[in-house]
C-alpha cells in the first residue's frame, strides 16, 4: 500500500468515525427522557467493553483451561463484589497455578 492509498483510507475511517459521533449530537436537541433509551444508552459502554474483553481473555493464556480458570474466579469474585485488584491478582494467579499444574 502507497502512502496515497493509506490517506484515503485513513480519511474514509476519519469522516465515518466522526459523523457517528456528530449525528446524534445535531440531531437530539433536547433531553433524552425516554426510561428504555436512557436505560439502553446507560449499558452500551460496558456491553461494548464485555465485546471487546471475553474473546482475548479465552486466549491470554497458554491454553483455554487456564483461561477458563481465571475467568471463572473473575466472575466469582465480581459477583461477590471484590475490588478490581482483588479480581485482578486472583485471575492472575488462578490462570498460572493452571498452567504450572499443566505442565507437570
Amino acid at each position: 500500500m502507497n502512502n496515497e492509498q493509506f490517506f484515503i483510507y485513513l480519511m474514509i475511517v476519519v469522516v465515518s468515525t466522526y459523523l457517528i459521533r456528530v449525528i446524534p449530537f445535531s440531531l437530539i436537541k433536547k433531553k433524552i427522557t425516554n426510561k428504555y433509551i436512557n436505560s439502553f444508552l446507560y449499558y452500551i459502554p460496558y456491553t461494548v467493553l464485555a465485546a471487546m474483553i471475553f474473546p482475548a481473555a479465552l486466549y491470554a493464556t497458554g491454553s483455554i483451561f487456564s483461561a477458563i480458570g481465571g475467568l471463572v474466579v473473575a466472575l466469582f469474585l465480581a459477583i461477590k463484589e471484590k475490588s478490581l485488584i482483588i479480581v485482578a491478582i486472583a485471575t492472575s494467579l488462578t490462570a498460572l497455578v493452571i498452567e504450572l499444574f499443566m505442565m507437570i
